[in-house]
């Protein structure tokens, strides 16, 4: 029986959504409350679920993201907000708690774009000159709390586009042929190209776009799941991305099959308690950090492909 804590939930919510926003709800309030600080996983990647759940009309309990809504207003301090020291990294910081911040703009729970000018002015200085973010990482896989260059990419273009596309059109612009000309061997890689591509239908993105589902077709497991790797085991976290970037490519049988598999082996893997067991690399080690940040991705991925969603 799910807690009576989400008061109001779409009548299209399944059972999954219902027990992650439970979790969530509890655990982003809570972290700030008993530690004193801001996390960029639970005030940052899990409170960005919540964000999108409230512009989908679910409504969450009163003064969940208070605390949460407080801090991002304020990005010239992001960098003091204590704590996280095992995955310290300010540039990633300020590209998650931007990226919330941008969801709790649509959600209608912000209304002032100021902060949000602020941040991408912070976010821009850290792009690297060949188009992406995290550029000193190149061999990373990425993992929920260190994004990988694709990810973090993505992410940073995306939170630039919707401050000031004019302003920020030159580094946006460089950031979309950094990720045309990615590698997408890697399922992970693979996935945030194609979500970058969404709405592209020039001859070169169409091209670009088969290979990233090529790679993807490749990497599913029979259970529906995807890994890092084509050969890997699933995790949830590859999953989840995989999953959002199914969502936002152009509709066919085939990823339509592909989709439908992943969202259902994320349903199976979710625990009691509405939370996913962290994706880590390497796989199967303990962090709260991860799991927070897992969950949220997860959230996501559920929320974008729910039936009856706006």
């Amino acid at each position: 029986m799910i807690p009576a804590l989400l008061l109001v939930m779409p009548l299209s919510a399944t059972v999954a959504e219902a027990r992650g926003l439970h979790y969530l709800a509890r655990e982003v309030p809570q972290w700030s409350a008993e530690n004193k600080c801001y996390s960029c996983h639970n005030n940052g990647d899990a409170a960005r679920a919540l964000c999108v759940a409230q512009r989908l009309h679910f409504t969450l309990p009163a003064k969940t993201l208070d605390d949460t809504l407080v801090w991002l207003t304020k990005p010239a301090g992001w960098h003091k907000n204590g704590g996280d020291v095992e995955f310290k990294d300010d540039a990633l910081a300020r590209i998650q708690f931007a990226a919330t911040l941008v969801e709790a703009l649509q959600a209608g729970l912000l209304k002032d774009k100021a902060p949000l000018l602020t941040a991408a002015e912070l976010i821009v200085k850290d792009h690297h000159r060949d188009g992406c973010w995290q550029g000193g990482f190149p061999g990373d896989v990425g993992s929920p709390v260190t994004y990988g260059a694709p990810l973090a990419t993505w992410q940073a273009r995306e939170v630039l586009r919707f401050a000031d596309a004019r302003k920020y059109g030159d580094a946006i612009a460089r950031a979309d042929r950094w990720l045309l000309q990615a590698p997408v061997e890697r399922v992970l890689d693979a996935a945030v190209v194609l979500h970058s591509l969404h709405g592209r239908t020039d001859r070169v993105a169409v091209e670009r776009r088969q290979q990233c589902l090529a790679t993807l077709r490749k990497g599913q497991s029979k259970d529906g799941g995807w890994g890092p790797f084509v050969n890997s085991s699933p995790e949830v976290f590859d999953t989840a991305i995989v999953v959002l970037a199914l969502a936002s490519a152009p509709p066919d049988s085939d990823t339509a099959g592909m989709l439908r598999r992943g969202r259902a082996w994320l349903v199976r893997e979710q625990k009691a308690d509405g939370s996913w067991p962290e994706t880590t690399r390497p796989t199967g080690g303990d962090s709260y950090a991860q799991r927070l940040s897992t969950t949220g991705w997860a959230m996501l991925a559920l929320l974008s492909t729910r039936a009856g969603k706006p």
